[in-house]
């Protein structure tokens, strides 16, 4: 056989494309050559993949051999491609199995000495290849676990070459290598914190079981101390847990973005960037193969913004596009990837560079225009984009706040749970199921209110003190709050519950 076919992966972003692997063998000038595409790392496979075959015992014909990636127009990244590259080669020397060849998806790195080395984005890759209607694909034993939670794909896990050589009918003596072992899962992810672990702060409590159960952005402002980290990180403890799509969403993301997969978790991911971060590691990007940045890894999750006012406001403006569409697209010379971006914002900030602007028996240091400076940070556009403003003060008893009502994560996930049941049932001829996904179109048109409760909405609206889209996520406020406290339809007390939420009131 002179020509020799399988099948690889090209992904971006999440999307994966698949490609057709042929091998050709011609009399001419020794050469390995591959076209259609490839970017540098996997322009230099050719070198691999002669060096691993040799290490195996398993020689390439001296002659021209030509790789073409299929198809052409397509850019091709990374070393994903060597197995795929070396099978379609000795497919053309070696007595194999050509059926069972040509109709198996192959992903991973060569190492010189013919071992399988991981590689990120096998679970979206092997998706894509099941989406594309094939059944068995070949990955490296390190890759085993995370491309085995797609359903109704064979896994092949190899530790080497010469495995996959025999796997498809090919003789070879070469022993057995030991695979190559991934980094250890980092597991702490499966430990929410409670709620009750909060003291005080019982309005401020009440706003993030509301933003909880309608998916609503947050935005919480005090001193240092007054408790806004802890309670963002009790978020993800109290909002469902991710259903099946979500959850195989977040391990593909999380696989592109090299970490070790071995299951899919339950729990929305919390991603907390530090305020020194730029702008790329914020929405991804990378030199040749983008990267998802914490954007994309807080999708059907939490992204925390702690000490927002000390972010560039550039990096802040980053967030606008993908709060309204849902997806972050980037592009990089040559290359566009587009990633999910299902997140919900939670901003804390100090009023403040020193943190006691406005504190009772506290000293404020800050100039007033150091003062403006910072709190310009959080741009107009942006803060028209949460839907709800929080303003906490210090706990000043810590004896009396601790004998005071305590709302424990149990106690707040079935009220979310609840509301949550409700919105569904309410949108259950829409194709919405929370209220914060809900267009205004629809919640100003056949969802529409009374006039009268809608009152004042409308002088806030003609007064300037909103706008058109801080109306429509005012109405979304009040739905959630309806849910909450158990009302088929939306009433006056709801209402003005959602502006007090949004004027930030002071807990």
């Amino acid at each position: 056989m002179t020509v020799a076919r399988t099948w690889a992966v090209a992904l971006s972003g999440l999307r994966g494309d698949l490609v057709e692997v042929e091998a050709d063998v011609s009399s001419q000038t020794p050469e390995f050559s591959i076209i259609g595409l490839p970017d540098k790392a996997l322009g230099e496979a050719g070198r691999r993949v002669r060096n691993a075959c040799t290490n195996r015992g398993l020689d390439l014909p001296k002659r021209r051999i030509t790789v073409n990636l299929s198809p052409a127009s397509l850019p091709k990244r990374g070393a994903g491609f060597d197995v795929a590259i070396a099978v379609a080669a000795l497919a053309t020397s070696v007595e194999m199995d050509a059926t069972h060849v040509a109709s198996t998806v192959h992903i991973g790195e060569l190492g010189l000495d013919g071992r399988l080395r991981p590689v990120p984005g096998v679970l979206p890759a092997v998706a894509a290849a099941q989406r594309a209607g094939h059944t068995r694909v070949v990955v490296p034993t390190a890759n085993a676990a995370e491309a085995r939670l797609v359903d109704g794909v064979e896994v092949h896990a190899a530790a080497c070459l010469a495995e996959v050589v025999r796997w498809h009918g090919g003789r070879t003596e070469a022993a057995d290598l030991a695979p190559v072992t991934a980094p250890i899962a980092d597991g702490t992810d499966d430990a929410p914190l409670d709620l009750a672990d909060v003291v005080g702060q019982p309005e401020a409590v009440d706003a993030l079981v509301v933003a909880a159960a309608g998916g609503h952005h947050l935005l919480m402002s005090g001193p240092p101390g007054a408790g806004k980290t802890m309670l963002a990180r009790r978020l993800p403890g109290i909002l469902p847990p991710l259903d099946d799509e979500a959850a195989l969403s977040v391990a593909s993301i999380r696989s592109l973005a090299g970490e070790t997969v071995t299951r899919l978790s339950r729990i929305p991911p919390f991603e907390s960037p530090h305020h020194g971060a730029t702008a790329a590691a914020l929405i991804g990007g990378g030199s040749g193969v983008v990267r998802p940045g914490a954007i994309a890894r807080a999708s059907e999750g939490v992204l925390f913004l702690d000490e927002g006012g000390e972010f560039p406001a550039s990096v802040l403006d980053a967030l606008r596009q993908p709060l309204e569409s849902g997806m972050i697209q980037v592009h990089r010379s040559g290359v566009a990837a587009t990633f999910p971006a299902r997140f919900q914002l939670v901003i804390a900030t100090n009023p403040c560079p020193c943190g006691l602007y406005g504190v009772p028996g506290a000293a404020c240091e800050c100039a007033p225009q150091a003062i403006r400076r910072y709190t310009r940070r959080l741009s107009g556009p942006l803060l028209d984009r949460i839907d709800i403003d929080v303003r906490l003060q210090r706990v000043s008893s810590a004896r009396q706040e601790a004998n005071a009502r305590v709302v424990t994560t149990a106690d707040a996930r079935r009220q979310v749970d609840a509301a949550r049941g409700r919105a569904a049932r309410r949108w259950a001829s829409t194709p919405w199921r929370r209220n914060a996904d809900v267009p205004g179109t629809w919640l100003r048109g056949p969802a529409a209110p009374p006039p009268e409760v809608l009152r004042p909405l409308d002088v806030a609206l003609r007064r300037g003190a909103l706008t058109l889209r801080g109306y429509d996520r005012l109405l979304r406020v009040a739905w959630t709050v309806a849910d909450i406290s158990g009302h088929d339809q939306l009433e006056l007390d709801d209402v003005g519950r959602a502006l007090f939420l949004r004027q930030g009131a002071s807990a």
